[in-house]
């Protein structure tokens, strides 16, 4: 059972189901010992300090290593920069402590192949239940009976600084363990590396568990072993990772957090880096081939399906998903004279963030909010003017009251700034 375009290569999908899982003495110190030190090292030399070095560092391999560097850059290839970046990104990604870049690859790939399948062994997709689970994949390894073959291609298979951290990555730890013992002691070794280590492979399962199990969903992939979830409140600790059943329907995107609410820092990083010019060619959804298996199970999922097809039959046709829709900047004047205006006022938008009935008593009785889950933003049309997201949201409260017009006078300046820079970064 071959997928197009996968690096997977089989002929039956039996090869992803038979196999029995056996402990992993490698895997298992690993993890025991990092954990062990993390705790036992950690509270003997406990400080402030340390705990800022682990915060910060962990934050930082996430977001620069495993999001950006070996999953949306090695694994899927979704964006372009030049190779100095490409390999400061995966190293990062090394420094999480999961695998080497090959193994990371070849473990994603498996399990991405498996769960496509009708059906698939139980540690593929993370089948059992918490506790059995969490044994499984933090102390042990799955041996199938006839293992898949996995097809690389020239850029990573015949890549030597590649090769050279799949042999080293468990030693590539020692790197910033003497520069942090030189910083601050053995404290900082502790947090900044075991703690750090110990955290990012449970902090993976669990994501993974959750993710195949519990969470919400736009969509749905027929006779699938497994469907995707999406778990919003941890968006921002995974740097957008977490938005599963988004990367479930177009793995191949840069993007995971699609939608309205979706916080996704690993985009942001890469709008950011893309306005400095390191990075080019975006993978989005509107840019993947059409999937026949794929359905939508919700009001987000269909206007988002509707707005690919529409750009399919007329690519480049502005406000669709593979064209540019150019809008007008939003200035500090027009808010501030929309603010002292008054008359009837509509506010819609998806009440993704905050509820509707939170956006209601924010708006009170001069004016109406409507929710609609198919607009990905806050949007209010005032005659010939759009505004969207937070400008919208301060006219709209302008209308309560002087003490309410005051405060969104007040804050207009920065409503403005952070919706044109928003702007700017979805026009890159």
């Amino acid at each position: 059972m071959e997928i197009k375009g996968h690096r997977i290569r089989t002929s039956t999908v039996a090869d992803v189901v038979r196999g029995r899982v056996v402990y992993s003495p490698a895997n298992s110190l690993w993890l025991t010992g990092m954990a062990l030190a993390a705790v036992i090292g950690g509270a003997l030399t406990f400080s402030w300090a340390a705990v800022a070095v682990y915060v910060g560092i962990t934050a930082t391999v996430l977001l620069l290593g495993h999001s950006l560097g070996s999953h949306r850059k090695l694994i899927h290839n979704s964006y372009q920069c030049p190779k100095w970046l490409e390999y400061f990104l995966v190293y990062c990604g090394v420094q999480v402590g999961l695998a080497g870049p090959l193994g990371l690859l070849r473990q994603h790939e498996l399990r991405d192949f498996a769960q496509r399948q009708k059906d698939c062994h139980p540690y593929l997709r993370h089948g059992m239940s918490f506790w059995r689970d969490g044994w499984w994949q933090l102390h042990c390894a799955l041996k199938l009976d006839n293992p898949p073959t996995l097809v690389l291609e020239p850029r990573i298979a015949n890549d030597r600084f590649y090769a050279f951290l799949e042999q080293t990555w468990r030693l590539q730890q020692l790197v910033p363990a003497v520069a942090l013992y030189a910083l601050g002691g053995w404290g900082f070794v502790f947090w900044g590396v075991c703690a750090r280590v110990a955290t990012g492979v449970v902090g993976h399962w669990l994501i993974g568990h959750f993710a195949h199990n519990n969470g919400r969903s736009h969509y749905e992939i027929t006779d699938a072993a497994v469907q995707g979830r999406n778990i919003p409140f941890t968006s921002l600790l995974t740097m957008g990772e977490s938005w599963h059943n988004n990367h479930h329907a177009f793995p191949g995107s840069a993007r995971l957090g699609l939608f309205a609410g979706e916080w996704d820092p690993g985009w942001w990083l890469l709008m950011a880096l893309k306005k400095c010019g390191l990075v080019w060619g975006i993978v989005l959804p509107a840019a993947l081939p059409p999937r026949a298996e794929l359905h939508a199970v919700d009001v987000v999922g269909n206007a988002a399906l509707a707005g690919m097809q529409a750009a399919t039959e007329m690519p480049g046709c502005p406000g669709t998903a593979n064209g540019h829709h150019h809008r007008p900047r939003t200035t500090l004047a027009q808010v501030a004279k929309l603010c002292n205006s008054s008359g009837p006022f509509v506010l819609e938008g998806p009440a993704a963030t905050l509820s509707s009935a939170v956006f209601r008593r924010i708006t009170g009785h001069q004016a109406t909010f409507n929710e609609n889950p198919a607009l990905g933003r806050l949007s209010a049309a005032i005659g010939n003017l759009q505004l969207r997201g937070l400008p919208a949201l301060c006219v709209t409260v302008a209308r309560r009251n002087r003490a309410w017009r005051a405060v969104a006078i007040a804050i207009s300046p920065l409503a403005v700034a952070f919706e044109n820079l928003r702007e700017s970064f979805e026009m890159a």
